[in-house]
Parts: C-alpha cells; sequence; structure tokens
C-alpha cells in the first residue's frame, strides 16, 4: 500500500463509521445513512437477536470471535439485525466499524483484508447480503480460501457476517444430485458444506407467527405515534395475505402505507 492510499484511508476511517467496497478503484468509499431501525422494534426474533448482539460485543472487545451466517426466509430480519445492532454498538464502541461488500465482488475479499487489516485501532464487520452460490465457482473457492483455517488466517479486527435463503450456501437440489450420482459421496457433499461450515455460528430465521406480526404491527404504530384503530390489524392481515408471506418486512411496508394513507411522516 503507498502512503498516498494509505493516509486516505486513514482519514477514511478516522472520520466515518460505514462503508461501501469499491470493486473498479479496488478502495473503500463512504456509505450513505445507515438503513436500520431500533434493536427493540425487531420483534419475533429475540434469540437470533441476543446471540448476534453477544458476538457483536464481543468481537467490539477485541476477542477472537466467530463469523455468523444468518440464513432462512426473506423478510425477517437479518440483513437488518446485522445494520441495527452494528448502529447501537457503535455508539458505544467508537471504533467498530461496517463495510458491506456486494456479492458479485466476493472474490476481492481478501484485497479488503490486505487493506484493513494495518488499522489496528478498528474492529471491521464485513457484511455480504443475501450470497448463495450455483456452483463450487471462482467465487465459492475465493472465499472459502479465505475461510480456511479460521483464526489463524483472518485477522482479529475483521469478522464477516453474511446472509443468506440457504443454509449452506447452495441449493439443496445440487446436494441432493451430488448425494445420488457422485462416486464418492460423501466427499462431494462434504466439499458443498464446507463452506457453510466456517462459519462459527449458524442463525435460522424461520416464519413468524400471526401473533408476531400483529405485534409488529403494534410496535411500530406506538413508536411511530400512528393511532391504531379498530380495524387496522385486520387490515394488516389482509395485507399480508395478498402478498402471500407474513414477515417483518411486510410489517414495515404495511406500515409505510398506513402512514401514508393518514398523510403522517415517519422517521427513524
Amino acid at each position: 500500500m503507498g502512503l498516498y492510499t494509505y493516509f486516505k484511508l486513514k482519514y477514511l476511517l478516522k472520520n466515518n463509521t460505514t462503508f461501501l467496497w469499491n470493486s473498479k478503484q479496488s478502495s473503500l468509499i463512504k456509505a450513505g445513512k445507515l438503513n436500520s431501525i431500533p434493536l427493540n422494534l425487531l420483534i419475533g426474533i429475540n434469540r437470533q437477536k441476543k446471540i448476534l448482539l453477544d458476538n457483536s460485543r464481543n468481537f467490539a472487545l477485541g476477542n477472537f470471535t466467530n463469523n455468523a451466517l444468518l440464513w432462512g426466509s426473506r423478510g425477517n430480519g437479518k440483513s437488518t439485525v446485522i445494520k441495527s445492532i452494528f448502529n447501537e454498538l457503535s455508539n458505544e464502541y467508537s471504533f467498530l466499524r461496517l463495510i458491506e461488500l456486494n456479492k458479485n465482488n466476493i472474490h476481492e475479499i481478501s484485497l479488503i483484508y490486505s487493506l484493513i487489516s494495518n488499522f489496528n485501532r478498528y474492529q471491521f464487520i464485513i457484511f455480504i447480503d443475501d450470497l448463495s452460490f450455483e456452483g463450487i465457482n471462482y467465487e465459492y473457492k475465493s472465499l472459502k480460501s479465505t475461510l480456511e483455517g479460521g483464526i489463524s488466517h483472518q485477522p482479529k479486527n475483521i469478522v464477516l457476517y453474511v446472509t443468506s435463503n440457504r443454509r449452506h450456501l447452495m441449493p439443496r437440489d445440487m446436494i441432493e444430485n451430488e448425494q445420488s450420482s457422485a462416486i464418492h459421496t460423501d466427499e462431494a457433499v462434504d466439499e458443498k458444506i464446507s463452506l457453510s461450515d466456517r462459519f462459527g455460528l449458524w442463525i435460522g430465521f424461520h416464519n413468524i407467527s400471526q401473533k408476531e406480526y400483529l405485534d409488529i404491527i403494534t410496535s411500530y404504530c406506538n413508536y411511530f405515534n400512528i393511532e391504531l384503530l379498530a380495524n387496522d390489524l385486520k387490515k394488516s392481515i389482509q395485507w399480508s395475505l395478498v402478498r402471500g408471506n407474513r414477515t417483518g418486512r411486510t410489517a414495515w411496508q404495511f406500515i409505510i402505507q398506513l402512514a401514508a394513507e393518514r398523510n403522517l411522516k415517519i422517521k427513524y
């Protein structure tokens, strides 16, 4: 790293907390306002919140910390909980930094490591959203190589948080096809799931109940001072049925619509 790059990065890290990886420039750039909501508004995922919050606090304290794979159904808070936890802890630990890496540029993760690992005064969470692989391609092998051997190869001041709809980061049918056709079945299947095994924490996110869904609606209304009328909860259920899912994201979209209908502005 040249002196100009070093001092530019040093200034950037000193004056900002959230970053995006710019693949074209092979550098970090300042991110905009972090899209997060208060942790207490994330209802129905209390166990998941606690696990990741404890892990993140342990990391902020400078201890060896597990990489985390947050997997499960869409819209139930995987990405949001990462951002919300960072937002809360960064107020407490001023040296905590968040870097979002686009999944299409995952092969550049080792370059990010080389750029930031020498800035030991900071603790970096690298966040990759909605990651999955359709085969054991170059990106798969690149990430696997980076994570190989766990903490012996990963700088102590970096932790990796990844979200995916798939527990093993690959389609189930690919693993099942390997089981049915491979000569050395165990070896072939192990190769396909070995990447997810390199995450010390697997945190599952599943569909929420109707009660939890309605609790989210009520909590949002209380927080944003939206009067909850007698028919609103029934309307929120109809809203979820039209969309074919009952998730935290669906609840949030209903709140946006409800506020718009009443000409209310909501900010967080």
